[in-house]
């Protein structure tokens, strides 16, 4: 695992939307993922997760 998969983890973990942002740029993901996480936190930082380790 190199640094930068593990940067995008923990910013999975705090800032979801800027972890899919950085894996995957402006796309459905993307706001899909800002949705999740307005809604309610957890399910976007689990949809976060697997966006980042899906790469």
């Amino acid at each position: 695992m190199d640094s930068s998969k593990i940067i995008n983890i923990i910013l999975a973990i705090f800032l979801p939307p800027v972890a899919v942002f950085a894996a995957r740029g402006w796309g459905t993901e993307c706001i899909i993922d800002i949705v999740l996480t307005i809604c309610v936190f957890f399910p976007g930082m689990l949809y976060a997760l697997y966006i980042v380790l899906s790469d």
